[in-house]
Order: structure tokens, then sequence, then C-alpha cells
């Protein structure tokens, strides 16, 4: 069995993204990989994370829109680097 991936760089590419996408007022990434070793999603090496963000982008949308959102601003990473994202996104005043 593969030990835990080093998602470092995954990781800044991430924020990176997602802050040029959003400019988020609070952004924190959770990377949940190494609760997954083993599992069949992530012997490819893809990561398990958590977004928590908060941006104004997010005002007026729904729940699934906002989750689109984060989705199209990872878009290529999604297909390789991301097995698993949950995503919590609220607006400043949330």
């Amino acid at each position: 069995m593969a030990g835990p991936v080093d998602n470092s760089q995954r990781l800044v590419d991430m924020r990176a993204r997602l802050e040029s996408a959003f400019s988020p007022d609070h952004l924190d990434i959770i990377d949940d990989s190494h609760k997954h070793v083993g599992h069949a999603g992530a012997q490819g090496g893809a990561g398990h994370f958590q977004i928590h963000i908060s941006a104004r982008a997010f005002a007026g949308k729904r729940p699934l829109a906002r989750h689109r959102m984060v989705y199209a601003a990872l878009a290529d990473m999604m297909q390789s680097d991301i097995h698993a994202l949950q995503i919590f996104a609220r607006t400043p005043d949330e």
C-alpha cells in the first residue's frame, strides 16, 4: 500500500486559482488525502480536499451555483489532481 502523496504544490495551485477567480475574504484548503490512503480513488495519486471559502462573488447564488463556480476555477485540476472535493462556499456576510 502506497503512502500519502505530497500535495504541497497542488495546494499552492488551488489557492492561486481560487484567489484569482474570487478574491476571497477567507480561504482555507484542507488536505484530507491522508484519510484516504488505499482508497480506490486515491490510487492514481489524486487528492481529497476541503475548501472553506468566503467571497462576495457568491452573493445571490444558491449553493449548487457556488460549487459550480469553484469547480470551474479548478476545472483542469479536477481531471487529474483532485479526486474528491468538499466545498463550503459562503459570502462574507454569512
